[in-house]
């Protein structure tokens, strides 16, 4: 049995079906990520992924594709999952929180299938991904890849290192639901947490304004936080130079915090004194009680 079509807002949510759609979502691809983006899936690939197992998973405005999310079959040894292929939205349907709804409409189909986990990786220095993963969905990054598909180039930009993120989003998780359902924190929350949390990656203005990383410091107590760029493009634009730089620090803080147990339990962008900054925040959970001897 095949997806079921569905209904979001003004866009029909639907698999793709025809050739010319799947031509439509390798362009689509182009169009939001670059015309040489090395991330691209082609269509070929795309149409194989639906035929076999996958999901395809397209939102339209009338006949236009919108954007489109993509997953295939996943097994580590133990557990079967869908491991998330990519989620894009066309630049100019960036503002209707397109990716939010085909994330859900693919959690619907995913639990159809049987299967209760999808799986991905992006870039932790997106902002908007980490938004919608952590923080909207309630996904949870159980580790990090360095380096992970090598150095890329992007188009006009220097080459970069590719580390990633790893995600795991539990579909029947109840925080997974309640996230959904639009039951986030509010902005004073988040500014409540984020100013009683250990910052990990300490940052100072730039001589073009913009947040620079200066140190990375061990963390301490139950709850810290973890700062990237609130706009990885202008430090491409105008720090071309310190993209490498923001990269090792956080890298560096993330391998620190996991190595010593905090987990990334939420995602948050705040404004303070009239400046926008972004934050992964983190949690040490309490060590167990200790059993008592024996005997």
């Amino acid at each position: 049995m095949g997806p079921k079509d569905g209904r979001s807002g003004d866009f029909a949510l639907r698999p793709l079906r025809t050739p010319e759609e799947f031509r439509n979502a390798e362009e689509l691809q182009r169009a939001a990520l670059g015309v040489e983006s090395p991330l691209t899936v082609p269509a070929a690939l795309l149409r194989s992924v639906q035929d076999n197992g996958g999901l395809v998973l397209g939102a339209f405005a009338d006949i236009y594709l919108a954007g489109v999310v993509a997953s295939t079959i996943g097994w580590d040894g133990t557990t079967l999952f869908h491991l998330s292929l990519g989620t894009v939205v066309r630049p100019e349907y960036q503002s209707h929180r397109l990716g939010t709804r085909l994330k859900a409409y693919q959690r619907e189909e995913v639990l159809r299938l049987g299967l209760a986990e999808v799986r991905w990786a992006f870039d932790p220095l997106q902002r908007a991904a980490a938004a919608l993963g952590v923080r909207r969905l309630g996904a949870r990054p159980d580790r990090y890849l360095a380096n992970y598909l090598g150095h890329l180039e992007p188009p006009h930009q220097p080459r970069d290192e590719s580390d990633r993120l790893h995600l795991r989003w539990a579909l029947n998780d109840p925080e997974v639901e309640r996230r959904l359902g639009g039951a986030l924190p509010r902005p004073e929350d988040d500014l409540r947490r984020e100013a009683g949390s250990f910052a990990i990656v300490r940052t100072e203005p730039g001589e073009s304004g913009l947040r620079l990383p200066t140190e990375v410091v061990e963390p301490t107590g139950a709850q810290a936080s973890l700062e990237i760029p609130f706009d990885l493009g202008s430090i491409r634009t105008h720090e071309p130079a310190s993209v490498r730089r923001w990269r090792h620090a956080v890298r560096d803080a993330f391998r620190m915090a996991f190595d010593l147990g905090y987990v990334v339990d939420d995602f948050a962008s705040v404004t303070r004194e009239h400046e926008r900054r972004a934050y992964y925040l983190l949690s040490h959970p309490p060590a167990p009680p200790e059993s008592p001897p024996a005997g």
